[in-house]
């Protein structure tokens, strides 16, 4: 029997490829039920030359959930969350679980849209950046009845369980190490707080160091596009030029810091004697930069593995209990754009 051109494989075209009933077929691809080893073979290697692929939302009509997790995030280009993609696609690749992607680009009418969507197919767990939601996405993470963890961010009450970092925490340190290295004319440049709330929080807490110790934010500059390395020389050139008594320059992100770097040392600003530099989330890319941007790690890699172990655990486990808040701590690392305090 020819299977027509452009229809769809069946159990029954691997039936009869494999010469065992469509019953035992079912049973293999699922893997339930006694089958004698040679058998599944036979089924398995006649499945692979054919290209056949189970309809896994057929199966999902009776368990009411497909074997994916949906991972929502602010963006792909922004280089923090393809190592968090890692950190989950490593965990799960080993497990029956697969994660599917939906981008929001900071606008939580996109990722009301987007969780919709996610949430339609009927996923086995939710894993979304952030902690900060509209009432929408909030009540369908809420009804949702999966495991969902947020990402990034511990500031504040998850709905369910949380991995990741304080932001303000970090933006304490950050003001604290600066101070304590002599820094005391403090420039800050980063993205738009409204959207961004994780630097909204770092931002946060690293003025609230400062002012502790008597010290205002001496000159900001905002930005509200994609953080990149020609928007940071811009942004430090402007800076520099309207405030040249700064003594240090803490940067949003390191993407934004390394521009600013590069054209201080093209100036020839003496980096860190005269001026400091730092940034944030310890960006593997830019090790290779003629000098080492102070930082903090933001443990990317960490979150992800430790947020897609939650799912699994709880998917595996339906009766355990929410993990609650994770918090991981990160590390300031001085580079050489930091004097040591």
């Amino acid at each position: 029997m020819t299977r027509a051109q452009n229809r769809p494989l069946t159990l029954r075209d691997v039936s009869e490829a494999s010469g065992v009933s469509e019953m035992t077929v079912s049973r293999v691809l699922r893997n339930r039920g006694d089958v004698s080893e040679a058998t599944r073979q036979k089924v398995l290697l006649a499945a692979k030359r054919m290209g056949y692929v189970p309809n896994k939302i057929a199966g999902a009509l009776a368990s009411q959930r497909v074997n994916l997790v949906a991972v929502i995030i602010p963006s792909m280009s922004n280089m923090v969350f393809p190592e968090v993609m890692t950190g989950i696609s490593r965990v799960l690749e080993t497990s029956p679980l697969q994660p599917v992607v939906g981008v929001t680009d900071y606008q939580p009418e996109k990722e009301e849209k987007v969780l919709y969507e996610m949430l339609s197919w009927r996923p086995s767990g939710v894993i979304i950046a952030g902690l900060e939601h509209s009432e929408p996405s909030r009540a369908m993470l809420e009804a949702s009845g999966i495991p969902v963890v947020e990402i990034m961010d511990t500031d504040g009450t998850p709905i369910d369980s949380a991995v990741g970092i304080s932001h303000r925490r970090a933006g304490r340190e950050m003001g604290r190490a600066i101070l304590r290295a002599g820094y005391r004319r403090i420039g800050f440049l980063g993205t738009r707080l409204g959207a961004d709330h994780r630097a909204r929080k770092r931002f946060e807490g690293f003025t609230e160091a400062l002012a502790k110790n008597g010290i205002e934010i001496a000159e900001t500059e905002f930005y509200s596009s994609g953080s990149a390395l020609g928007k940071g020389r811009e942004l430090t050139e402007e800076m520099m030029k309207r405030r040249p008594d700064l003594d240090c320059l803490y940067y949003s992100n390191d993407i934004v810091g390394a521009g600013g770097l590069l054209w201080l040392m093209e100036q020839g600003y003496d980096i860190p004697g005269k001026l400091g530099l730092a940034g944030f989330n310890d960006v593997e890319l830019l090790k290779g930069l003629p000098r080492k941007l102070a930082t903090m790690d933001s443990c990317r890699g960490e979150i992800g593995r430790r947020a897609a172990e939650i799912i699994l655990e709880r998917v595996e486990n339906p009766d355990l209990a929410p993990a609650g808040k994770v918090e991981l701590s990160p590390k300031i690392n001085f580079g050489d754009t930091l004097r040591m305090g």
